[in-house]
């Protein structure tokens, strides 16, 4: 299918213009021609979808996490564009072989057209603001391919948007260091419009345990020496029998 409606069909008119196009030569500037490759169709399936997402709608997508990034071809005007236009509501990172086909990385977006306060669905305004979940932590290899995510994890990103966006009986959001971060539209642009979550959470919090740097640091040197000290032992009985069968220095 041929993508030629532009993306101001799909997003609001304050958006500006741009027409994805497959591969082929580029006209520059200067004169000169330049050569691209076709990429891929995930940001015209997401256009298209947007296009045909009612005023109230929420469309969400399973994407390769290279599209968090993707800046090929021009690309990343379009998410941009997306961003600027205060749509994307939600994105997940997920941790790599979730899926029996591809063992890459994905990741969940979520976009809709009406971040207001919708009381019909309990969802209270989030304009101008976007949610992010770094999820590639979790789950757990169940063969040598495979990996799941267990109930307990599921239940803990699924309810962490939902109490973001304000459901009833949800309970009050907050951000978690290494997990979940609600960004403003400006966090994005900061990023070059980069939207892997993991630059937006931040790093997990550790939890002091009470014990000073100076306990730490002399627990951890004795140990260390107690490591060296067992190593030259080790070294010397393999010298030893190195020795014994003819192979000495």
């Amino acid at each position: 299918m041929r993508l030629r409606k532009t993306v101001t069909n799909t997003l609001p008119k304050t958006s500006f213009r741009c027409r994805p196009r497959p591969g082929g030569p580029r006209k520059q500037k200067d004169g000169s021609i330049i050569h691209v490759d076709g990429g891929n169709a995930n940001y015209a399936w997401i256009l298209h979808s947007l296009h045909h997402l009612a005023p109230h709608g929420i469309a969400g997508f399973v994407l390769a996490n290279g599209l968090l990034t993707s800046n090929t071809s021009g690309e990343g005007e379009i998410p941009k564009a997306i961003v600027e236009a205060d749509l994307v509501d939600c994105i997940i990172a997920l941790p790599g072989q979730l899926f029996y086909t591809t063992q890459i990385p994905a990741c969940l977006w979520f976009l809709t057209r009406n971040k207001g306060t919708d009381r019909q669905r309990g969802f209270r305004s989030r304009h101008g603001k976007t949610l992010f979940i770094d999820a590639r932590k979790m789950g757990t290899l169940i063969d040598h391919t495979h990996r799941e995510l267990s109930d307990e994890e599921i239940a803990k990103i699924t309810p962490t948007y939902h109490t973001w966006r304000g459901e009833e009986n949800s309970g009050k959001y907050e951000d978690k260091p290494g997990f979940c971060k609600a960004a403003t539209l400006k966090d994005p642009a900061a990023h070059g419009y980069v939207l892997t979550p993991g630059r937006y959470v931040g790093s997990e919090e550790i939890e002091d345990d009470g014990v000073s740097f100076e306990e730490k640091m002399a627990e951890l040197t004795a140990e260390l020496y107690e490591q060296m000290a067992r190593a030259e032992e080790l070294d010397s009985i393999i010298r030893k029998n190195l020795r014994n069968l003819g192979f000495g220095e």
